[in-house]
């Protein structure tokens, strides 16, 4: 593409292909006035996540599993219409594509490792709740006849 403002970063070196990526446009809807009306500012962008070959073979794997409800035939489309003009909705769907790629991709998060309460700690809750019930009984009369 002419001049887009730089290449888009999924993640450290790896950066969206524009070879690979297919633009769509349409009219788009809301504001805008007669200029809506006659110029395509809506943009679809669609790549090709199963054939691509940019994104290292785990990466691409990952992100076929966890896009897996997005995609369409191995292709994952983004589109962008909130803005007048087609320059900026071009940005909008690249930044998209390229941050819904950066989520897929990211590692798994480790495992978490659950903690054990300390005996020291446990043992002063229990006691502070003994205290507090034994205030709260003497706080009450003792006969009610």
């Amino acid at each position: 593409m002419d001049g887009m403002s730089g290449p888009h970063v999924i993640r450290g070196s790896v950066l969206l292909p524009e070879a690979e990526l297919v633009w769509r446009f349409s009219r788009s809807s809301g504001p805008g006035g007669q200029h809506v009306n006659t110029t395509d500012t809506a943009v679809e962008l669609r790549f090709d996540l199963a054939r691509t070959g940019a994104l290292p073979e785990v990466w691409k794997r990952r992100a076929m599993e966890r896009l897996a409800g997005r995609l369409t035939d191995g292709i994952v489309t983004v589109r962008a219409s909130e803005h007048r003009s087609q320059w900026r909705n071009r940005e909008a769907a690249a930044v998209r594509l390229a941050a819904l790629l950066a989520e897929a991709t990211a590692p798994p998060p480790r495992p978490r490792r659950p903690t054990r309460i300390p005996r020291g700690i446990n043992e002063r809750r229990l006691r502070e709740k003994k205290q507090r019930s034994q205030t709260k009984r003497g706080r009450s009369p003792k006969d009610w006849d």
